[in-house]
């Protein structure tokens, strides 16, 4: 845990800029989601991020002291942009949509030196890519194996408008997946508390495990005879809330090596040549930061995915809609 009192020179100074200070190895988008998973606080209460800072406040923030403040390693020299490299949704003045292929990580981390969305969007921003001290950053995350639409941030109050977005659940995300076995009605929601994925071991220790709610809905899209192709939406965020919800109601996402059917998953790449996870972001509606206007962003299920479908009998489904702007 991290703790400091704020002085009379960041007096008026906001939450989110004192952070980025104090934490200059911490990217962005991770900063914004402690705030918004009530890892930070203010005199003991829950922070939000545009909240100015009197003197004599204290900051507290829960996290791994060695990591939080761990100098940032330089990066790798941005990657080239040339086409397809990067498959842009959307991009204007605040913010951008990328559909993200899977195997691409969002963010560098353990192992990860380069290539990842952060790298391609700043290389294909340029001088643009910072303004008034925020880099342009990633609003949420997906895991590298999950390929689909993520929204990215280029101004801070961008940032800010989504941070808040996803915090009040004003954002609909859907996802479409392919999970092992029959299901047992055309649609379901699944309701069961998580433990908290990055909790400290030290966190464990002195308050036992830290269960979050967790709800997902499931629609069946297509069933086939061993395996069901679903379309999940989440009215939570919590760390692979989708596979471990679909694992815990046994029918599990297919190709996921974490908390997948390890048979299954040898079949699924033996039979259907499925090397990859299949859960894939297929749309994502919310307000945009400027003007609230409410845009839908589609992304088209990969080829790769369509083929798995094709060869296990399952008709793929249809092109997505047109994403209003």
């Amino acid at each position: 845990m991290i703790e400091f009192r704020i002085d009379r020179d960041h007096a008026g100074v906001r939450l989110d800029k004192v952070l980025r200070q104090r934490l200059p190895g911490v990217p962005a988008s991770h900063l914004f989601k402690m705030i918004r998973t009530k890892k930070v606080r203010v005199n003991g209460k829950r922070a939000t991020v545009s909240q100015p800072l009197a003197a004599g406040d204290v900051v507290t923030l829960r996290g791994t002291e060695e990591r939080l403040l761990a100098p940032r390693r330089p990066g790798p020299e941005p990657p080239p942009v040339g086409p397809g490299a990067l498959r842009i949704l959307l991009e204007d003045d605040w913010m951008m949509a990328v559909d993200k292929p899977s195997g691409m990580a969002v963010h560098p981390g353990s192992g990860i030196t380069g290539g990842t969305l952060v790298d391609y969007v700043r290389a294909h921003l340029g001088p643009r890519a910072v303004r008034n001290g925020f880099a342009a950053s990633p609003a949420h995350r997906l895991d590298r194996d999950t390929s689909g639409v993520i929204l990215v941030a280029l101004r801070r109050p961008a940032m800010v408008h989504f941070t808040e977005m996803f915090t009040a659940g004003r954002a609909v995300k859907r996802y479409l997946t392919l999970v092992k076995g029959r299901m047992p009605r055309p649609s379901g929601r699944i309701d069961l508390p998580l433990s908290e994925h990055q909790q400290t071991a030290a966190s464990r220790a002195r308050r036992g495990v830290n269960m979050q709610p967790a709800v997902t809905r499931w629609q069946l899209v297509r069933q086939g005879g061993e395996a069901a192709l679903l379309d999940c939406t989440l009215e939570t965020g919590r760390t692979h809330q989708i596979r471990r919800h679909l694992a815990a109601i046994g029918h599990p996402v297919a190709g996921d090596r974490r908390y997948g059917d390890f048979a299954f998953n040898r079949e699924a790449r033996a039979r259907w040549g499925l090397k990859r996870l299949f859960l894939h972001a297929a749309a994502i509606e919310f307000p945009h930061p400027a003007d609230g206007r409410v845009l839908r962003l589609d992304s088209a299920l990969p080829d790769e995915l369509g083929g798995v479908l094709a060869r296990a009998g399952i008709e793929p489904p249809g092109p997505p809609g047109r994403g209003s702007r």
